[in-house]
């Protein structure tokens, strides 16, 4: 059963975290008053600051769904930042922050329910991570997301390019100037080739890091919702099957977002971000089916 709707403004709670290499960072945790019962984990988009989420997780509040935004390693509140001195990759974000940050959701709400979820990148790493903790979280929540292959892509030749160039570029410059070039932030050079690698040969895996991935996911049974965006060519049907593909465990619902749900805006890769009301509603009424079909199968207390 959904919540009520509020949309009486929240003010986010910060909570700053320590990684266990000693980088620091904030969490914004946005809430209504009173017990925390369902919590969102939320992962930004490849150069996405947690911040400029802040409208999903008010829509999301004001539906009963507690909200945790992560601020990736190199953006926004992040002490660190990507450059010939500054370097790390999936591994760091992995093992390094994103356990520290969720020990602290859990010592803060430990009655919560928690779900994992991301934007884009985000939800390649959620995804990733609920792989290695597969025990730890109710299910999986994808918003303009999906595998980076290049082969499921139009014009994916172009894409398999930048999967070559990519590397190279962080490389000389240090790190990939993606505010310069218009793609993802300043990232450093080990996220780029983590995820160049993963866009050439279709499978995931992280340097540094020795679990297989990709028997991880094959056995992973958590629920998943997947909210595709209509005209987004950054995460096409193909992108999202080829990443649903690798979990054929899980129990996957997907649905399309279109400019109707969206009051008219284009039904793209960002711009839904700001307004998110229809994917608010979806996830918050996924999150309250997903928890009444768990209740309604469990056995009865003795």
């Amino acid at each position: 059963m959904t919540s009520p709707i509020s949309d009486a403004p929240i003010a986010p709670l910060t909570v700053p975290v320590s990684a266990s290499d000693g980088a620091r960072f904030d969490l914004l945790c946005v809430h209504r008053p009173g017990p925390v019962q369902r919590l969102l984990y939320w992962m930004p988009a490849m150069g996405v600051s947690a911040r400029q989420y802040l409208p999903l997780a008010q829509a999301l509040a004001g539906r009963g769904v507690a909200v945790v935004l992560h601020e990736w390693r190199g953006i926004g509140s992040s002490d660190r930042r990507a450059g010939r001195h500054g370097d790390w990759g999936y591994r760091e974000l992995l093992t390094d922050d994103l356990p520290q940050a969720l020990a602290e959701v859990g010592r803060r709400w430990p009655q919560a329910t928690c779900w994992l979820g991301g934007h884009s990148l985000g939800g390649q790493l959620a995804t990733l991570y609920a792989a290695l903790h597969p025990a730890a979280y109710a299910g999986l929540v994808l918003v303009a997301s999906g595998a980076p292959y290049w082969r499921r892509f139009q014009r994916g030749w172009l894409v398999g390019l930048a999967y070559v160039v990519a590397p190279w570029l962080a490389a000389a410059v240090g790190h990939l100037p993606g505010r310069r070039i218009g793609f993802g932030g300043n990232e450093a050079r080990g996220v780029i080739a983590d995820w160049a690698r993963s866009g050439r040969s279709g499978r995931y895996a992280a340097r540094g890091m020795a679990p297989d991935f990709e028997q991880r996911l094959a056995s992973l049974h958590l629920p998943v919702l997947a909210l595709r965006l209509r005209d987004d060519w950054l995460g096409p049907q193909a992108s999202l099957d080829f990443l649903l593909g690798k979990m054929p465990q899980a129990r996957a619902t997907t649905d399309v977002i279109t400019p109707q749900d969206l009051d008219g805006a284009t039904a793209d890769h960002f711009h839904w971000m700001k307004t998110p009301a229809a994917i608010a509603q979806r996830i918050a009424s996924w999150i309250a089916a997903q928890e009444a079909a768990s209740a309604n199968a469990s056995p009865p207390a003795p």
